[in-house]
Order: structure tokens, then sequence, then C-alpha cells
């Protein structure tokens, strides 16, 4: 992860830049941005956390907790795991604590309807962060824009943008033959912002480097589901010679750099680049030459901070939510990654 000390500075400029970087408004609050009274002591926080042991949300826990901390706020981490009835249960169990504002990171969009109706009937302020939910179904890519809860995290479109120039960038080095050479997309398909990143780098990976075909593999947004399926798409492309991966996080492509590993194909053959770079990091801490050949850094520290900073101005200044806010990301590789700031444990 990045430096504490340059951190602060950035997240405070994020915050006096958020007006930039928000998504476009109509003027309408976001969902859930309900009539939530100020709280004049001490406020009460809880972040609820999907895979809360996982690196990216690991850092998110601590930037949360350093922002907390310096705003004098009572903060409560969660992790829920990739349960969703714990879900529903913690949110119930947050509330009966007395926490004036919930932030989560749902495990499935699906619980976002009664998470919602949850917090409203409690009267408690609620933020997403990273991932989206919907106030009114189980589907956030078919959600009306004023039924999105306000969302903390980082623009799918233009990190998957960033991404596909990469691999592009990478795949004209080599100039592989295109009929020998197959792009994978792999994500987990329920998960919006998923999808907005692997539709911006295929997108853009094929407006640069035409006549590539692609394969989509469904996962779980797990490197060993991703190694798993990835392994039966190679087993089914035996004639395939190259292959350039993109996911939705690292554990996708790492996943995948381990089934064509496994399945014989030298790192020369094979283009990966990374989403969040804390697996991609590992990869390049040792000797042996890696298909991951970069990735987008994402600090979840970042995240955690402005998440409870803007929980904060809503609770103690009856600031209005914004629909989105978007950290900064850098694009790493393994010349680069150290300087940068990656943190690999």
């Amino acid at each position: 992860m990045f430096r504490p000390t340059s951190r602060v500075v950035a997240a405070t400029g994020l915050l006096l830049t958020l007006g930039l970087t928000t998504a476009c408004s109509t003027g309408s609050k976001p969902a859930a941005d309900a009539s939530v009274a100020p709280v004049s002591g001490k406020i009460s926080m809880t972040y609820l956390q999907k895979q809360g042991d996982q690196e990216y949300f690991v850092g998110e826990a601590a930037g949360a907790k350093a922002k907390a901390a310096e705003l004098g706020v009572d903060l409560k981490v969660v992790n829920l795991g990739n349960d969703a009835n714990q879900t529903i249960s913690d949110v119930q169990s947050a509330i009966a604590q007395k926490s004036q504002g919930l932030i989560i990171v749902v495990p499935d969009p699906a619980v976002g309807p009664q998470v919602v109706q949850t917090a409203r009937d409690a009267k408690v302020a609620l933020l997403t962060s990273d991932d989206q939910i919907c106030a009114t179904g189980p589907s956030p890519a078919s959600c009306g824009k004023d039924d999105l809860v306000a969302r903390i995290g980082f623009s799918g479109q233009q990190m998957g943008t960033e991404v596909g120039k990469r691999a592009a960038a990478e795949y004209q080095k080599v100039n592989w033959n295109p009929a020998e050479t197959r792009t994978i997309s792999a994500w987990k398909q329920d998960v919006t912002v998923c999808g907005d990143r692997v539709k911006a780098a295929k997108d853009t990976f094929g407006a640069a480097v035409p006549g590539v075909q692609n394969i989509d593999v469904a996962t779980d947004n797990t490197p060993t589901g991703a190694q798993d399926k990835i392994a039966a798409t190679i087993t089914a492309n035996a004639g395939v010679k190259h292959w350039v991966i993109w996911g939705c996080n690292d554990e996708n492509v790492q996943g995948g750099v381990t089934a064509m590993q496994n399945a014989g194909i030298s790192a020369d053959n094979v283009i990966g680049v990374g989403l969040g770079a804390y697996l991609a990091c590992k990869d390049w801490s040792g000797d042996k030459p890696s298909g991951m050949k970069a990735a987008l850094f994402i600090n979840g520290k970042d995240v955690g901070a402005l998440a409870v900073q803007t929980m904060y101005d809503k609770l103690k200044n009856s600031k209005d939510f914004p629909k989105e806010a978007f950290a900064p990301t850098t694009m790493v590789d393994p010349t680069t990654w150290k300087s940068a700031g990656v943190s690999c444990s």
C-alpha cells in the first residue's frame, strides 16, 4: 500500500476535488440518502466488508480506522466473508448496537433491497463502498440511477480502460498472430462493477488490437475459482498458442496465470494484466518469469478513508452523499511496483 503520509495528502485532495470526480448528478439524492438526524455528540459507524481478510479489504479497513481516529469517530469493522445471510444479521446487529451510519461492501448484491429497507426503517445512514447495491431490486445493472445507493470506490469504466490499454501495449510489443491468440475476460458476472471493468477492458483492447477473439469466463472472483474455470478453457482451446488475460480483480488474473503455468504454457506466451496489484506483486517478488506483466494498483486505504469522511460529513453536517466518488489508480509492473508504494504481504 502507499505510504500513510502521502495517503493523508491524497485523501484530503480527493475530498477537495469531490465535485470533479463524482458521477453526473441530476440533483436528486441517491437511494438510502434519507433524512437522518445530525449527530451532536460522538459518531458511531460500522464498516461491513465482504472478504475482510483479502489484502485489498484489509487495507480498506486500515484506511477507515485511521480516518475514524483522526475524526474522533467510534468505528467498528465487521468481516461478512461471503455469506449473504450473515450480511442481514450483521446489519441488524450494527443497528442494535446504535451505529448511526453503515458503510457496506456486500458479498451478494441480491441482499441490497433488504439492507436498504433495514437501514431506512432504523433511520440509519447507509453508504456502499466498492460494489453497488440497488434499493428496489437484486441487480444493480438493471436498477434506475436514483435507486442506486451512494457509492465510494473506483470507476469501473476508467479502471477497465487502463487495463485494456496496458494489455494492448504489451501485445503490441510481441506482435503475436491474432489467429493463434485469445483474450480471456474473467469475472463474477452478477457483480455490476466487475461487468463495467471487463467491458471497458475488452472495448479498449479491441479498438487497439482488432481481430483477436475473446472468451468470457464466469468465475467466483477467487484465484482458485478462476484457475479451475480458465484451466477448462485452456483444455477446450488446445490450438491457442498465446493468451491475454484480464478480469475483475487480481484474483481472476492470478488464477488464469497459474492455470497457464500448470498447463505448460510459458510466461512468454501469457500477458496478464491484474487489477489490484496485491497479488501481482507477489509474482514480481521472486526470480521466476511470470505471465503477470502489469497490474492496476488500487489502494483500499483511500477508499476506506474517503468512505468514513463522507459518512462523517453526512452525520455531522447533514451533507448529502455524492452518488459516486472515486479514488485514484496507478498502473504498475515488475519495475515500478515498489516505488509506487505497493505493499506485498
